[in-house]
């Protein structure tokens, strides 16, 4: 199966694309700065706000999947308007989709999300991923748009990172008690992708971890896993700062697990 991977060198890309080459298929997987470090993969630049380059890369790799994890929360137009230009190409010659959602698109006030449950975005980055997915439900309806949460990896993420600096005294800062998501490990994450790319299933997926916790718990478990000092790690509350954003958001993907063979571990499972 030839597979495309939108957003191919970040953290989420990476892992797709050694997934998907690993179970023998032929991955092509784009970048915007710099390619991701697998071999064996078609590194290709890309940037998905400019329509045409997308549409005739598509069109010159004809793939069977294509899997969008391309998005900056900063960029609406990277997050959005991207994700329009991808499901228009997979569209155009006929590939599968699926496009790679956040819990994001949820404000939090009723903390339990299903995935019947209507996006209600309060952030700029949420409301560019609740209109991706209703361009994308709209250009390929028989595609899959997964949503996920934080996604945590074996050192490699955003959130590992920035433990790691709090515990070395290399940054300052804290770690919210009182902003909750269900982590999921990238392995996992990758795995259940593919595994929806390979169905027959179409419209929302929650592909997030089991267990819902909060940010200082979640890097408690990290510094526990890596052997760090978990008493250099500061608590603090989001709701008393100006930062942005849902507080508690917890994806319910019991629906979508009845369909998955790929468990969706919790954080305190991957992390022990």
């Amino acid at each position: 199966m030839k597979i495309l991977i939108s957003g191919g060198s970040g953290l989420l890309g990476c892992e797709l694309a050694r997934q998907a080459l690993a179970a023998g298929n032929d991955v092509t997987a784009t970048y915007l700065t710099r390619p991701g470090q697998v071999d064996g993969v078609g590194w290709k630049p890309l940037d998905v706000r400019h329509r045409e380059d997308v549409v005739a890369l598509a069109d010159m790799l004809r793939p069977d999947v294509v899997i969008n994890a391309a998005y900056r929360q900063a960029d609406w137009t990277t997050t959005a308007d991207g994700a329009v230009h991808v499901a228009l190409a997979a569209s155009a010659v006929g590939g599968r989709l699926v496009h790679v959602s956040s819990d994001a698109v949820f404000s939090g006030a009723a903390i339990h999300y299903d995935e019947t449950c209507v996006p209600d975005p309060i952030t700029p980055y949420g409301a560019a991923k609740a209109a991706a997915e209703t361009a994308v439900t709209a250009i390929a309806p028989r595609g899959v748009i997964a949503r996920t949460s934080l996604i945590i990896g074996d050192g490699g993420s955003s959130h590992e990172s920035f433990v790691h600096a709090l515990a070395a005294g290399r940054r300052e800062g804290v770690l919210f008690t009182d902003d909750v998501r269900c982590p999921v490990h990238v392995a996992d994450l990758a795995a259940a992708l593919l595994e929806l790319a390979a169905s027959d299933r179409a419209g929302v997926h929650h592909v997030a971890g089991a267990d819902a916790m909060s940010r200082y718990e979640l890097g408690l478990l990290v510094a526990r896993r890596d052997g760090l000092d978990a008493t250099a790690l500061s608590a603090g509350h989001r709701a008393a700062t100006s930062s942005p954003g849902p507080l508690d958001v917890r994806l319910d993907c019991r629906a979508t697990q009845r369909h998955l063979r790929t468990k969706l571990r919790g954080a305190r499972e991957f992390l022990a």
